[in-house]
């Protein structure tokens, strides 16, 4: 497997062959059955494991939020800035740059050990007025400075760069944006970007990135001639990003071959935006064509050996651009509003070697669910509050647990409930669950084990039923009992 390729970086060794996908449209992969070998519990240990880069766009003020936090901290090992490295944000006025969202975001992941992504040093869009307002000559020369600044201020914190952001046109031409950059620069303006930014930060890869180029089209082409072109010249390019802003259903089918043929120019590739939307409220049906559509994306990748990872732009649907761009579209990331796992992110874990525990072939022979040890800090009966949520469809179905902890702070728990339609989990998430007949046990993952006094945790599965689905009458929290909220 490999790390992450450049020519000033070693290489390790060749990524392994994808796993075939299994078939389950489930929403986690941290399921067990006693005396079976539990999965992984997290995209970012599964990417690791790969060489691959997973990862997400970043709004730093949203780490405020504990969901978003946690699922940042274990989900991922690659943080993008939203916005907060782009032109507006960094240089509002000529020659005096803030960088404190964008100092929020590299700390947020030298903290957390996680690769730092530069997105963008040039793009037409989000650019300030005063910028704008430039002569040829002059925007060249800010453009310039503008690098250097910016990455000048992250040289050896980002391990590469969108050096220039959607430079191409739409539609079937193949021709450049007609921005102010191709305007007043002309043609050479990608090539002094690419320039400026390698004196800027020498041991960076430098990227080119763009929307609806995943597969082989005009668009596609003119860029893989431009990088063909300045790799026969010198002209530094390392990468080329493919936003994958995609619609349900509609992957490309030649986005692996799309990928392999830029890759056999020389340069890494990357899924750098990726979301995949859909109408809204989301179907049963679109949810399941979802989850096939990021493995396709996320195999895909895997398929090519200089394709450094995936990148989804966000977390939540509920701070996805979607909606505000595509009135009526959205659901178009791994996790929902409330930030339970949606299909998708099986099928993303699925694709990077994740699966699902099959029930032994063996007699059970662990301890009974039924008599869970408590963790520390046992709370005293009454001492927490359990909502459950079903959602089903013919004879399946997903559940969220949600559990408020009123008593003393724990650092590990267990949650107790038992089914009485012979309803069959098959695969959770945030959890790690064990069922016995009609008895189930959850217990904390390994990230979310410590709830403060008045503290919430939430984990949730899919199941199968027989056509009645009853909720749990009770819950038990370390074998104390719960109220029903």
């Amino acid at each position: 497997m490999r790390i992450h390729h450049t020519s000033r970086r070693a290489r390790s060794a060749v990524l392994a062959t994808v796993l075939a996908a299994a078939t389950a449209l489930a929403v986690g992969v941290t399921v067990s059955r006693p005396g079976a070998a539990e999965a992984a519990t997290s995209l970012k240990s599964l990417a690791d494991a790969k060489g691959r880069d997973i990862g997400f766009a970043l709004a730093p003020d949203r780490l405020a939020e504990s969901a978003y936090k946690q699922i940042a901290d274990s989900e991922f090992n690659l943080v993008v800035a939203e916005n907060a490295m782009k032109w507006d944000a960094t240089e509002p006025t000529r020659g005096q740059f803030t960088f404190a969202q964008g100092d929020a975001v590299a700390d947020y992941a030298a903290a957390g050990g996680k690769k730092l992504y530069g997105h963008t040093l040039v793009w037409h869009s989000q650019l300030p007025d005063w910028a704008s307002g430039l002569s040829g000559p002059e925007l060249l020369q800010a453009m310039k400075a503008h690098i250097a600044g910016v990455a000048g201020h992250y040289r050896g914190k980002v391990v590469a760069w969108d050096v220039v952001n959607e430079a191409f046109a739409d539609g079937g031409s193949g021709g450049r944006r007609d921005s102010v950059f191709q305007q007043r620069i002309g043609d050479g303006w990608i090539e002094e970007a690419f320039r400026a930014a390698r004196a800027a930060d020498p041991a960076a890869d430098l990227c080119i990135n763009d929307y609806s180029t995943d597969g082989v089209n005009a668009k596609s082409t003119a860029i893989y001639n431009l990088v063909r072109d300045f790799k026969a010249r010198g002209v530094p390019i390392d990468c080329v990003g493919f936003q994958a802003h995609l619609i349900v259903g509609q992957v490309p089918g030649d986005l692996q071959a799309n990928l392999q043929r830029f890759a056999d120019l020389g340069v890494d590739v990357r899924i750098t935006e990726l979301d995949i939307r859909m109408p809204t409220p989301p179907t049963a049906a679109n949810l399941a064509t979802q989850a096939a559509d990021y493995r396709k994306v996320v195999t895909a990748c895997l398929a090519v050996s200089r394709c450094a990872g995936v990148t989804t732009w966000g977390i939540t649907d509920r701070y996805s651009w979607i909606p505000q761009v595509f009135p009526g579209q959205g659901a178009a990331l791994i996790w929902d509003d409330n930030y339970a796992p949606k299909p998708a992110y099986q099928a993303v874990a699925e694709a990077l070697g994740g699966g699902v525990t099959a029930p032994p072939s063996t007699p059970n022979t662990s301890p009974s669910p039924t008599t869970p040890t408590p963790g520390p800090g046992t709370p005293v009966p009454g001492g927490c509050v359990v909502s459950y949520v079903p959602n089903s469809w013919n004879n399946g179905f997903t559940a969220e647990v949600r559990v408020r902890n009123d008593g003393p702070a724990l650092t590990g728990w267990t949650v107790g409930f038992a089914f009485t339609a012979g309803q069959q989990v098959t695969n959770a998430w945030n959890t790690t669950l064990a069922q016995s007949g009609a008895q189930v046990l959850a217990r904390n993952a390994a990230w979310n084990g410590t709830v403060p006094t008045g503290g919430t945790v939430s984990f949730g599965f899919q199941g199968t039923h027989g056509g009645s689905n009853p909720n749990p009458a009770a819950f038990t929290l370390n074998g104390a009992t719960c109220r029903n909220g």
